[in-house]
């Protein structure tokens, strides 16, 4: 007799459907974000949506993305206390509640949504906040000017105080919390009234650092698996090995017997063991895997193979008549191919790549006595997905969701998904208990929503005088939008943003020049991964350009020159780096390679130079060196730490990182089989802005890009071999050079 209960939850592909790809509005200034209701307790006030002031001068900021070590829990707040004109040391974030409509990101990609992903939240953010700061800054100053009957034109701020000169008066923003009031009626702000860069105290500081590095470096600092909450229970789950598998014949008996476990419940998507301690539901879990079947009729990714995929992936790349659509188009690349002299080919493959986070999926989740309100606990990229998320299982509204937001052990995309969310709402509901669900690491790799695996087959031509005439650049891969964004992957007809990222050439001069994709449905749960689709795209781009440039007999880095020699701040960038690495310096025994990457903005270029045991097959990366151009730097400080952090990121997925999958599920159950960089692999990186007057981009991802291609434009360099296929592992290596 087994000891199981049975609830019915949404599917994870119903959630997700119910909460991607909403719209939403950034009412700047509006009376919901502005008005009188915003007034906060006696001994502070409520500027707005974003910023309280105390009397004590105390400034409260909200921050509306989650932190997972990208800056913008510090970012964010000083484009606020910028325009407030308000004094750093006093100032305070916190993270916003999910609420899109006052904390929605303008950005095109998220519309109003509110999440931290894809590098946007700086340039989304960028001028709401300063205008808003502004519009706050003008609320106080205009408080004043009616207490002391003076014109506010003869007023002025400065580090958190309003001074008017003619009486040699002022006053700090704590005494006006005081006494101020937000009017009904709020003073207009355009971009006009916005401080020029000349006049800024804070922005672009390099002595101004992350405000989370003590807290981290102490560990005081919270993460979702840290917390703890009265009269909770723990929880994990037996993972359904592969995308719409049931569980059946669920034996529970001698989980049951584990010391301290309660219950054992069946999912619609798994098993979850409920118990008094993260041991007992650890042994129960391991116990129960042993004891339970699953019923794979109807899930279509039950007979994926990695390898076996591949033939079929390889013969789609070359078929003329395959099914394809154009992600990218310039010209006629056709026309072009057809005339050119000589035509160069080489097809590119990248695998599979787990997440990695440090910090395995955790949620509190607690279902208040009404049975249509919650309060979760947890790091997430994309909260109000989870609200969504919650709300459906619960039958009630987003607004009765509670999030308390926590720092995130890294993210890459894996925390975007509300999965971990949704589950511990459901075991909170049917058990009528506070739970505290916290995934193995085990659990959290068959859980694994990775990076797709992509075959690119790429083909140039050249005219009778070695110019680039032609481009075509064809991917083969599942299509990632149609699991991680199911909205926009309808209201698009069925192309790809994600997993098309990248593909295009914005920088290059190439007059005829033609990406398309050809979709694989196979039923793997493939999403969002740090760089997105640029990650596989650029690495197949990049290499590829070398390809042609040794076919023209062209340096490199001439010919990226020359492609953008119309595009300042591409050509900067690369000419940055040359100087950087010495790129015209020979190395004994060793390689140089170089690759070029933009995205969302933000235009990088990377040199990396390599040495190569033959016997091993092993690759070692001794320098890499990044030049990039992120617009405005907010926190400069910060964006050369990310860069050092995203070329860490590329050289591990570049070199060691392959999830395989056999029967629809991972292979790799851990680290001691998913192996990522260690110390001693470390190179030495070296960093440089290159100053322009754009606009401030994201750094998240665009340090990932150059790394993967310019190693294997090294290891050419070094041994004239090719190296088409990530990661670039020791067996890899070895079939090449033999």
């Amino acid at each position: 007799m087994t000891t199981n209960q049975q609830i019915n939850t949404m599917k994870r592909r119903t959630f997700l459907a119910s909460a991607s790809g909403l719209t939403f509005s950034l009412a700047l200034g509006s009376a919901g974000m502005l008005g009188k209701e915003a007034q906060a307790a006696d001994n502070a006030i409520k500027l707005n949506a974003w910023i309280t002031i105390g009397t004590d001068s105390t400034i409260g900021l909200m921050v509306p993305t989650a932190e997972m070590g990208q800056g913008t829990l510090t970012a964010l707040p000083l484009i606020l206390a910028e325009e407030l004109d308000a004094d750093w040391s006093k100032v305070r974030a916190e993270f916003a509640p999910p609420n899109p409509k006052v904390y929605g990101n303008p950005h095109p990609l998220l519309n109003g949504g509110q999440a931290s992903l894809a590098s946007v939240a700086i340039p989304g953010y960028y001028m709401p906040l300063r205008m808003l700061g502004a519009q706050a800054r003008l609320v106080l100053v205009n408080a004043v000017a009616d207490k002391w009957q003076v014109p506010s034109t003869e007023l002025k701020t400065d580090t958190g105080f309003v001074i008017h000169e003619k009486s040699n008066r002022r006053i700090s923003y704590g005494e006006i919390a005081q006494f101020a009031s937000v009017p009904a009626e709020l003073p207009k702000i355009t971009e006009s009234d916005l401080k020029k860069p000349s006049q800024f105290k804070l922005i672009g500081r390099a002595d101004i650092g992350r405000t989370d590095v003590k807290s981290k470096t102490n560990g005081t600092a919270q993460f979702g698996i840290d917390v703890s909450v009265p009269d909770m229970v723990y929880a994990t789950i037996l993972e359904a090995p592969v995308e719409g598998a049931k569980a059946e014949n669920v034996n529970s008996e001698e989980a049951m017997a584990v010391p301290g476990i309660t219950r054992v419940i069946t999912l619609p998507f798994g098993v979850a063991v409920i118990g008094n301690s993260v041991y007992a539901t650890r042994m129960a879990r391991n116990v129960l895997k042993q004891k339970v079947t699953w019923n794979t009729t109807g899930a279509i990714g039950a007979n994926f193979d990695s390898d076996k995929a591949k033939a079929d992936y390889a013969k789609q790349g070359m078929d003329p008549n395959a099914k394809t659509m154009d992600a990218f188009k310039r010209g006629d690349s056709v026309t072009a191919m057809s005339n050119a002299k000589q035509t160069i080919e080489a097809t590119y493959w990248t695998e599979h790549c787990y997440h990695a986070q440090l910090e395995p999926m955790n949620c509190i989740a607690r279902i208040n006595p009404d049975g249509v309100s919650a309060e979760i606990w947890t790091g997430t990229q994309f909260a109000f997905l989870g609200t969504m998320a919650a709300s459906g299982i619960l039958k009630t509204t987003p607004d009765k969701i509670k999030v308390n937001q926590y720092l995130l052990g890294g993210g890459y995309g894996r925390r975007i998904a509300p999965d971990t969310i949704a589950q511990a709402v459901a075991l909170a509901n049917v058990t009528k208990q506070t739970v505290k669900l916290l995934l193995s690491r085990e659990d959290d790799m068959a859980a694994a929503r990775p990076r797709p695996m992509t075959h690119h087959v790429m083909r140039a031509g050249l005219d009778s005088a070695g110019n680039l005439i032609g481009w075509r650049h064809r991917l083969v891969a599942e299509n990632v939008d149609a699991i991680a964004s199911p909205p926009r992957f309808q209201a698009t007809g069925g192309r790809d943003y994600i997993g098309w990222n990248g593909i295009d050439l914005p920088h290059y001069n190439i007059e005829n020049a033609t990406a398309e994709a050809v979709r694989e449905i196979r039923g793997m749960r493939v999403h969002a991964f740090r760089g997105i689709g640029a990650g596989h795209n650029k690495f197949a781009v990049e290499c590829f350009l070398d390809e042609v440039a040794h076919a023209k007999k062209t340096d490199p880095l001439a010919m990226r020159l020359q492609l953008t020699q119309h595009d300042a701040r591409a050509n900067a960038v690369l000419r940055e780096v040359a100087q950087m690495s010495d790129w015209k310096r020979k190395r004994n025994g060793r390689g140089l390679g170089i690759a070029f990457s933009d995205y969302h903005g933000s235009v990088s270029a990377g040199v990396v130079e390599v040495s190569l045991n033959k016997q091993t097959g092993k690759i070692k990366v001794h320098h890499i060196w990044l030049a990039v151009d992120p617009g405005l730097a907010i926190q400069p400080t910060n964006v050369l730490a990310q860069l050092e952090g995203a070329a860490v990121f590329g050289l591990s997925v570049a070199l060691l990182e392959e999830l395989t999958i056999r029967n629809g599920a991972p292979v790799q159950t851990n680290f001691h089989e998913y192996p990522v960089l260690r110390m001693s692999d470390m190179p030495e990186i070296h960093t440089k802005l290159v100053k322009s007057d754009a606009a401030p981009t994201g750094m998240g991802e665009i340090g990932v890009l150059p790394v993967a291609p310019a190693i294997a434009n090294a290891v050419f360099q070094l041994t004239g071999k090719r190296l088409r296929a990530l990661p670039m592992s020791p067996q890899r290596v070895k079939n090449a050079l033999t």
